[in-house]
């Protein structure tokens, strides 16, 4: 996200043969360094001083410095009163930007909000990023009970209904491909553990239409997910409703599942969808 100084020109041939429109290593190195700088800032609300900053990404701290400059007059990063750094309005304006202007999440606010007060559950909306799933938008059913879940949590794709969803729209090759690094990490008696247990577990959701985090990743929450496609008929996110098995028990899981495949048509509908 935060924007190199490099200048890069169309590609051709310099004075000693190398493509003038190729960065070098070191303005390469440079870049990567910078957005390791960004993404120290975004794990510490409060932000932090240059000292930490240097030791997280293991620079001298003069280099930590001059990168951070330069973050700081772009708007990237910003500096404190008490002289430490936090992430700048720039960074948040630009991602704000690309958020708001997603199609998919305007036409699904108005879903996910019709399932929270219709079925007093927790709505989620997500995308898949290799073999897990970010949450693009949320709405809380305002309960006794909180689920600590966040704009931008990352989540194992295997052990959420979301997750499960999207790996559905996949081809065997894909799926091999998305999931090959996968550790299948086990986090309660329920988790799938294998990839063919996945396979085995992904075929029933195309079958079903909807899938179901049956207590996988948490014994505190169950979630049941449907795809939504887009006007090609591909699977481009997913929505969920969540909530503690008081309130989502296995006797409710297709009145949910009724209901969260519904708002994923109408957002599919909406997006151009006509299967």
């Amino acid at each position: 996200m935060a924007q190199s100084e490099v200048d890069f020109k169309e590609p051709g041939r310099g004075p000693g043969g190398q493509g003038q429109g190729e960065p070098s290593d070191k303005s390469v190195q440079s870049i990567d360094r910078a957005l390791d700088i960004v993404e120290s800032l975004s794990t510490r609300q409060g932000g932090l001083s240059l000292t930490e900053l240097a030791k997280n990404i293991g620079l001298p701290k003069s280099t930590t410095h001059r990168l951070l400059s330069t973050l700081v007059r772009r708007g990237y990063a910003s500096k404190r009163d008490d002289g430490g750094y936090q992430i700048g309005l720039k960074l948040i304006e630009a991602v704000s930007y690309y958020v708001n202007s997603l199609e998919l999440q305007t036409e699904a606010r108005q879903q996910l909000a019709r399932l929270t007060v219709e079925l007093g559950l927790t709505a989620h909306l997500g995308v898949l990023e290799g073999d897990q799933v970010v949450y693009i938008e949320r709405i809380d059913f305002l309960s006794g009970v909180k689920l600590y879940s966040q704009i931008g949590l990352r989540m194992h794709a295997y052990c959420s209904s979301l997750g499960k969803s999207l790996l559905a729209g996949l081809s065997g090759d894909e799926l091999t491909q998305v999931m090959a690094r996968c550790a299948f990490e086990r986090f309660t008696p329920n988790t799938i553990t294998t990839m063919a247990a996945l396979r085995a577990e992904l075929r029933k959701v195309r079958a079903m239409g909807y899938a179901v985090d049956n207590l996988e990743y948490s014994p505190n929450n169950r979630c049941v997910g449907a795809p939504i496609y887009d006007y090609r008929g591909e699977t481009v996110a997913a929505i969920s409703a969540s909530g503690p098995p008081t309130v989502l028990p296995e006797g409710r899981i297709e009145e949910v599942a009724r209901e969260v495949m519904a708002k994923a048509r109408a957002i599919s509908t909406n997006l151009g969808y006509g299967g």
